[in-house]
This record gives C-alpha cells, structure tokens and sequence, in this order.
C-alpha cells in the first residue's frame, strides 16, 4: 500500500526545521510514513487521505481524517501547523490552502512527481506534474530554505522539492538561523 514504505529522505532530511513538539499535518498521507516518522520524534501529528484503507492503516498514530479534499471541503479550515509535509501528490487548487495552513515559523516541507516524469513512468498527466519553477511560485512570501527540480534514478522519476518557512512576525531584523544538513 502507498505510504507503508520508508519516509522520503526529503522529509527526514529536513524535519530537524520543525519546532520541538510542534504540529504536523500530512497531506494526502497514504499508510502513514511520515505520520510515523514524525509521532515517533514527539510531534503531535494529524493527517488527512481518502482511501479508508489508508486510514485504518494509521490507526493509533495520531488525528488522520478521511477526506476527498479534492471535491470537499477542507477539514482542516482556520487551523495552523508548524509543519505541512506533502509528497507524491498535487492538486493545483489546494496549494494556496496547504501554505495558508502554515503557523508562522512553521515549515512546508513539499516533495512531488515534475514534468518530464511522463517519459519514465507514472504518473504522467500533466495535470499531476509540476511546471519548472512551480513549488518556487506556491511558495512566494515563505523563507525558501531549499530546492530541488530534477531526476531522481532510485527508482527513476522526476521531482521538484521545497522547503519553505513562514517568518514569524518580528522586530528584529536579523535573518533566522536554519541548520542546513551537512
């Protein structure tokens, strides 16, 4: 089943960003990888798919609603994350609600299939491919943090990736510190 397997190395790589403790909300969260990767490191996690079978699968793990976000309404509506994790899924109309359920100093930690995946395998409707530059333009007004449009060959499939934080109001006007990985 999708989302059984190991935490993308993306989201594992960057979620020291997240504050200790703080919020998760996984998007579109299949079996519960990063719902798991995230509840065992202390978060409190909540996520939301909806395939049932996904759901019973993340049972005990933390707040998983079962939802098609896609043609309802949002379940999530008025509420704030420290952190948004997405992977292997877009759905253009949903992309202003993802980075507006964001708490400030939250992060957006986003990891999806680009074009040019088309010419190795699925998905390939353009539809479900982001345009070069995309996750850059969705997150205008965060802290990029890092990017990544390219070709993965591990399995081959090619992706765009961010990792974005909403500044946190402030007076101060030195930059934040945000420990890049080694």
């Amino acid at each position: 089943m999708h989302g059984s397997e190991t935490p993308s190395a993306w989201v594992r790589r960057w979620s020291h960003l997240v504050p200790a403790g703080g919020s998760v909300l996984d998007v579109a969260c299949g079996a519960g990888r990063h719902l798991r990767w995230f509840a065992g490191r202390g978060h409190a996690v909540s996520g939301v798919d909806r395939d049932p079978a996904a759901i019973a699968a993340t049972a005990g793990v933390g707040r998983v609603v079962q939802a098609d976000i896609e043609n309802g309404p949002w379940p999530f509506a008025g509420q704030r994350f420290d952190a948004v994790v997405v992977a292997n899924y877009l759905w253009r109309p949903l992309l202003p609600v993802i980075v507006n359920s964001l708490a400030d100093g939250g992060v957006l930690i986003y990891e999806t299939f680009a074009i040019g995946n088309e010419t190795v395998g699925r998905p390939s409707r353009p539809d479900f491919l982001l345009q070069p530059g995309e996750l850059l333009r969705v997150s205008a007004g965060l802290h990029v943090v890092a990017y990544e449009d390219g070709f993965c060959d591990h399995p081959e499939r090619f992706v765009q990736r961010i990792v974005a934080l909403r500044k946190r109001p402030s007076a101060d006007a030195l930059p934040a510190r945000h420990s890049l990985p080694e």
